[in-house]
């Protein structure tokens, strides 16, 4: 708790305090008004973390960031999490300065910085670890294997309904074209004149039953996953889009946040190709689901 006595109202308080302070009372903490007079104002400020202090932390640059989510699994203290497709630093006082996220992402966009935060807080993090431990147990049956949502433990039931009325129908393949990993694939091909595109994440093929007829049917498709291939795939497909007369493009991708990364890489494709081409985005369940 630190406690300021200034003269004047609030709005004063850039003028009283030195601008490093008052910058970093903006930033992190939370202000109280604990006594309006004549005599001046006191004010009490909480940081999320106690005590500010100037020491290295890890700074995430969401230009690079292609959301694979390899740091947010790699940080043990739980600091990083996933927000909308982005790694994002949660709470200064759970990062420990160490950088074990660093070698694990795969653009470069998270580096070491020397600013004003909360101290780390180790009490606070195994706290933070045994509540999520807690929810994880509860959370339908479900464990995760690593920090990744992507890589949680689960069984899947049908009814024998489902099976039978699938049984009885011969599945028959819709792919077009070989090879179909994005890493593979040439950015010229010629079956790319023309082509409705298929963009989609490696997992999703398994989760959703008719994927053949659904999505590859009369596409040509293309798979990838950036968190396992470790890449960011928006500079291939800027190419392929840019080179060659795409129609449509849609992506297909799990509901798990590493698929963000797919998302991403493609909406960067697109505006970097300088093209107007009509796309969208659809989003399986873990359990087989197009989900709204």
């Amino acid at each position: 708790m630190i406690l300021f006595k200034v003269q004047g109202f609030f709005a004063k308080l850039r003028k009283n305090l030195a601008p490093e302070q008052f910058k970093s009372l903006h930033r992190h903490a939370r202000v109280k008004v604990l006594l309006n007079c004549s005599a001046g104002i006191i004010i009490e400020t909480k940081n999320q973390g106690g005590t500010l202090v100037k020491r290295r932390i890890i700074q995430i640059d969401s230009n690079k960031c292609n959301g694979c989510g390899a740091c947010a699994a790699a940080c043990h203290e739980g600091a990083i999490a996933m927000v909308d497709g982005k790694a994002k630093l949660m709470r200064d006082d759970y990062c420990d300065g160490l950088g074990d996220c660093l070698p694990a992402c795969p653009t470069g966009a998270i580096t070491f910085v020397e600013r004003e935060a909360a101290a780390y807080d180790e009490k606070a993090v195994m706290e933070n670890k045994r509540k999520k431990l807690q929810e994880k147990k509860h959370k339908e049956g479900m464990h995760l294997r690593g920090g990744c949502p992507g890589s949680r433990f689960q069984r899947i039931e049908h009814s024998e309904e489902s099976d039978t009325a699938a049984a009885a129908v011969r599945p028959i393949s819709r792919l077009s074209q070989w090879p179909v990993q994005i890493k593979l694939v040439p950015v010229n091909a010629p079956y790319f004149d023309g082509a409705k595109l298929l963009i989609a994440a490696d997992c999703t093929a398994y989760a959703y039953a008719a994927f053949h007829e659904r999505f590859i049917k009369g596409h040509i498709t293309l798979v990838g996953c950036p968190k396992l291939d470790g890449a960011d795939y928006s500079e291939k497909l800027t190419e392929i889009i840019r080179n060659n007369d795409i129609k449509s493009v849609t992506v297909v991708r799990m509901e798990v946040p590493c698929c963000g990364g797919l998302e991403q890489a493609v909406k960067t494709a697109l505006q970097q190709s300088g093209k107007f081409i009509p796309w969208q985005i659809v989003i399986i369940s873990t359990d087989g689901r197009i989900l709204d």
